[in-house]
């Protein structure tokens, strides 16, 4: 008994949440000043898809070269993002939860300051950093907070604003660029986080580990320098003066950094990312099906308002008003998936569901002048269920055969690798409508049309084959999770 109570006064968490007495206000609050973050980093990637074409304009490059903008953000995120938990532990939620929003306001404010696409793409890293920290601290600061009884509550709340910025961002944008100069849309977050900022600081717990281990530097190093050559190589295949000999060594040194730092994590006690869950099979599965995946669907947000604007000629509004009924689905349907997945099982709602996706980015390629408009609205709402239904699948599977004392780390690599599939996604999309393109300056509205239809037809064709990946899940896994989340939410 006495060696029991010896080891909870030394738990860093206990003793926390010990001396950390919070008012009623405060715990009422907390989701909400999480939330803040949430709504800040979906509203403003949402928002700013609907305005690439006039930010483009604006700043003279071809509307193609504005992936940089979008990949340079989630790239951040994938390279910062492992270091949260530990920025966290040594220096105090509340010190780093405010500081990510302060960053992320500074990083916007820059962004509408911005008269270049290099500089524009600095400050965006900028926003990167921030974004970084905002979402996994905000998550930890929850788990700290609340018992097991209330935190499925709480996360819901904190689910709505992640939520309605999808919905809101591209018709926000439509509107910004039709009366106001394209800068406000970044300047929207300075409010928000102003006030996030006030609030944090007054009612945010600050939990803070007495021992941290040390911050694996080397990894850090090896992983976010072999993450960002293999995204800069991406991001410039096609449009470089490098040669295909270039590109190839470029693409070797990454290999090599990314390497390394895989046998580097087997030989350190405290690794930035513990690759050694990935001998998890669900959630192995989980990891690669999200980076495959999302090969294919992550840049459709990316094409689809240059189709609508450039191709087409609707206005942003109207680009917008056309993209938000995905959001509107994936809000409206949330409740039916955790039934479906009961009902059906990871295995097969994984397989289906992909191959459904890869159809449906098929059908977008026939989208034409022509084309109804209550046509693309079905197609878009379709189109949205079954986006959600694949990411609410891929992530709660990553959690089926992992132990709480692996959900930490589990949640580190998850998050990791959605924002590097993200700006690979952008990455594989602009790539795809590149070499369709004959002339992305002077192109015809007609010839734009025909190349990203075609850029469609390939990630479609990518998305399907990512099938494969789900093939080795077995009749069974995941089921745990989708009984608990079914009985959550009948309940």
């Amino acid at each position: 008994m006495r060696r029991s109570q010896s080891r909870e006064a030394r738990d860093p968490a206990l003793q926390a949440r010990e001396n950390l007495t919070l008012t009623a206000t405060a715990k009422r609050l907390l989701p909400w000043l999480v939330a803040v973050g949430f709504f800040m980093e979906s509203l403003d990637t949402t928002i700013l898809n609907t305005a690439v074409p006039a930010i483009a304009q604006a700043l003279k490059v071809p509307p193609l070269s504005m992936k940089a903008v979008l990949a340079s953000y989630t790239l951040s995120l994938a390279v910062f993002i492992p270091i949260s938990g530990w920025m966290a532990n040594r220096f105090g939620t509340r010190r780093v939860f405010a500081s990510a929003i302060g960053i992320f306001t500074l990083g916007s404010f820059l962004c509408g300051l911005s008269s270049d696409i290099h500089v524009l793409v600095a400050c965006r890293v900028l926003q990167g950093c921030g974004g970084a920290m905002m979402l996994p601290v905000g998550r930890l600061t929850m788990v700290r907070t609340f018992a097991k009884s209330e935190l499925i509550g709480a996360m819901s709340l904190v689910a709505i604003p992640g939520l309605v910025g999808p919905m809101l961002g591209p018709l926000l944008g439509g509107l910004i660029i039709a009366y106001f100069h394209w800068s406000v849309i970044f300047f929207v977050n300075i409010p928000i986080g102003l006030c996030g900022l006030v609030l944090v600081y007054r009612h945010l717990p600050n939990y803070r580990e007495q021992r941290n281990y040390p911050l694996d530097i080397v990894g850090l190093v090896l992983f976010g320098s072999g993450v960002s050559l293999l995204s800069y190589v991406l991001e410039v295949f096609g449009e470089t003066s490098l040669s295909g000999r270039e590109i190839l060594g470029l693409l070797a040194i990454s290999a090599a950094l990314l390497g390394a730092y895989g046998l580097h994590t087997v030989r350190t006690p405290h690794p930035l990312l513990r690759l050694g869950l990935m001998r998890i099979r669900s959630f192995r599965v989980a990891m690669t099906g999200n980076m495959f995946t999302r090969l294919g669907i992550g840049g459709i947000p990316f094409l689809l308002p240059l189709l609508y604007q450039v191709g087409l000629g609707f206005t942003p509004i109207q680009s917008g008003l056309l993209i938000m009924p995905q959001a509107l689905a994936a809000m409206t349907l949330k409740l039916t998936m955790p039934m479906i997945l009961k009902r059906f099982g990871y295995r097969r709602v994984l397989i289906i569901n992909t191959v459904a996706l890869g159809l449906m980015i098929f059908l977008f390629s026939t989208i034409e002048a022509v084309t109804p408009v209550w046509v693309i609205v079905l197609m878009a709402f379709a189109y949205g269920f079954l986006t959600s239904l694949q990411y609410t699948s891929m992530n709660t599977l990553a959690y089926a055969d992992v132990n709480e004392r692996q959900a930490s780390s589990a949640s580190t690599i998850a998050s990791t690798v959605q924002q590097m599939a993200v700006s690979f996604g952008i990455a594989a999309a602009s790539l795809a409508a590149a070499f369709f393109v004959p002339d992305r300056i002077h192109s015809t509205e007609a010839e734009m049309i025909h190349g990203i239809h075609l850029a469609l037809l390939v990630l479609g064709g990518l998305t399907i084959a990512s099938t494969i990946v789900f093939n080795e899940l077995r009749t069974g896994d995941g089921d745990a999770v989708s009984r608990h989340k079914a009985e959550l939410s009948s309940g």
